[in-house]
């Protein structure tokens, strides 16, 4: 069973056939697929599903906070289930590929107390931006 799947059983989520099949096309490493994308891997399985059932599991997902909505530059929002796990983001400006990177250290001390005007900062989303193997000359 997926990490994910675990989780939202843990917290006693009804899982219809629908929720399950959105839950598992989510797993993995490096997961960050669109709502189409996400609809189109679940039909291959649950053919009858419809792209509203997969909108609505994926807001609830994310309103649960079992999944990031990740945006990037004006495309599509992707959908992250490493959502228990600290983490960044490494985007191709080329592709849009994203991956899950950790660097070490905590990037709220890279704020020094002089530029955060006053602001009582409780996190710190980095984004790391360049062009992936397949996209660079």
């Amino acid at each position: 069973m997926s990490d994910l799947l675990e989780r939202l059983r843990g917290r006693g989520w009804r899982l219809t056939s629908q929720r399950r099949v959105v839950a598992e096309v989510l797993d993995g490493e490096h997961v960050h697929l669109t709502a189409d994308e996400v609809h189109a891997r679940a039909a291959g399985r649950l053919p009858e599903i419809s792209r509203a059932t997969v909108y609505n599991t994926l807001g609830e997902l994310v309103a649960l906070g079992e999944v990031l909505e990740v945006a990037t530059d004006g495309r599509a929002k992707r959908y992250d289930p490493n959502a228990h796990r600290a983490h960044q983001h490494l985007v191709c400006s080329g592709c849009g590929a994203i991956r899950d990177v950790h660097p070490h250290g905590d990037p709220l001390a890279a704020l020094p107390a002089a530029e955060r005007f006053g602001f009582a900062v409780a996190t710190a989303e980095v984004t790391y931006r360049g062009l992936c193997p397949d996209c660079r000359p």
